[in-house]
């Protein structure tokens, strides 16, 4: 008489790639969390008044992938676009829009120097860390982006930012192999925010 065990098999093999499929979710869903937490974002912004208009504070926490790290070490120049997008909400109407302005900077390596330099504005600096560059360049501090007059005090606004990186600025055969690619991407999400706009202060007089 011949004695089959296939039944028994069978639900041996369903329970073990049951428990495969529970620890390969697992550990998908762990790593999700993990190259979510990665990503680059605005972490905070605001506008606030000065005698000459509207400035922008903000942070930006910047995480740039091995493919971006490695070409700051062998001398790339990377350039980014802060962008900012202002308008005015309207109930019977499309948004009224204010200004859209673009702030424009560069972090690159010195190989001489042995230093990472980041320019944002008129200001250059220079870090002796990876980290302590990228948190220079996502710290934005009193960044002019309206003049006085541009805002109705006590109007309400509507304001967005991001940063990302200005691939039209790599090297050609970079910029060429950035299209369509993830490895030369680097952008936020949209951070959004709405503002009653300030009263700008009266500027000082000038001495006698």
């Amino acid at each position: 008489m011949m004695v089959s065990f296939t039944p028994c098999c069978a639900r041996r093999d369903s329970t073990l790639r049951g428990w495969v499929g529970l620890l390969l979710a697992f550990w998908l869903t762990v790593a999700g969390s993990a190259q979510a937490s990665d990503k680059s974002a605005v972490n905070q912004a605001a506008i606030r008044a000065t005698p000459q208009g509207y400035v922008l504070d903000g942070d930006v926490n910047i995480v740039l992938n091995s493919t971006l790290e490695d070409a700051l070490s062998r001398g790339i120049n990377l350039y980014f676009l802060l962008e900012l997008e202002l308008s005015r909400p309207r109930n019977w109407w499309f948004d009224e829009d204010i200004a859209d302005p673009v702030r424009k900077m560069r972090i690159y390596y010195h190989l001489l120097l042995r230093r990472y330099v980041v320019e944002t504005g008129y200001t250059t600096r220079t870090a002796a860390t990876l980290s302590e560059a990228l948190a220079m360049l996502g710290r934005v501090d009193a960044w002019q982006v309206l003049e006085r007059g541009a805002l109705k005090t006590g109007q309400r606004y509507d304001a967005r930012l991001r940063l990302r990186l200005d691939t039209s600025q790599l090297p050609k055969p970079l910029s060429i192999g950035a299209v369509g690619g993830d490895r030369w991407e680097l952008v936020t999400p949209w951070y959004d925010w709405s503002f009653d706009a300030p009263v700008v202060p009266v500027p000082p007089a000038p001495l006698p």
